[in-house]
């Protein structure tokens, strides 16, 4: 433990990562990403991005009123970002590392909260263990695109056709450089 380190990444660190994620390989408007380090070797990444503009479980966690309003959408985008990606490196999967990196990674990020959606999340608590609070599930409506409000590629909407995501959210008010 005392080997890995934290540093600031870019866009350009993705690539080397996006191999070993299930969802497509291309990414949002990106914020901030960050890597894990073992010595010299880059074994993780998180990239934090700008979420969407409405989603139903948000609006109902935070009591918003009018979501998709331009007050409400300024102060979306100051104040919450989404965890869009997390890799870890094969070899370390399994190692008890792989929360501590996200919740650190959470920590250092300059907003008060990070929102995010796991495919998983129904079967491993992960993020849980990271310190996120399970909101609920995205259930399928049947509209297309599902959970992800049709801005799927082909590729990751196949991937998605029986996903019901559940939403998380992380409370960052103490980490965050509010």
């Amino acid at each position: 433990a005392s080997q890995l380190w934290l540093s600031d990444g870019a866009v350009a660190d993705w690539p080397h990562f996006a191999r070993w994620h299930y969802r497509s390989h291309a990414l949002g408007f990106v914020h901030r990403v960050v890597v894990l380090w073992h010595g010299r070797e880059a074994i993780g990444i998180a990239v934090f991005a700008s979420p969407a503009a409405s989603l139903a479980l948000r609006t109902r966690y935070f009591r918003l009123h009018r979501p998709r309003s331009r007050e409400h959408l300024a102060a979306l985008n100051r104040q919450l970002w989404v965890l869009a990606r997390v890799v870890l490196h094969p070899t370390y999967r399994g190692a008890g590392i792989a929360a501590a990196f996200v919740r650190r990674a959470c920590e250092t990020c300059p907003v008060p909260w990070i929102e995010t959606l796991a495919a998983m999340g129904q079967v491993n608590p992960f993020f849980e263990r990271a310190g996120f609070v399970r909101v609920g599930v995205i259930r399928k409506s049947g509209r297309s695109g599902g959970a992800y409000g049709g801005r799927l590629s082909a590729i990751s909407a196949a991937k998605s056709r029986y996903s019901e995501p559940v939403y998380y959210v992380f409370d960052n008010r103490r980490g965050a450089a509010v």
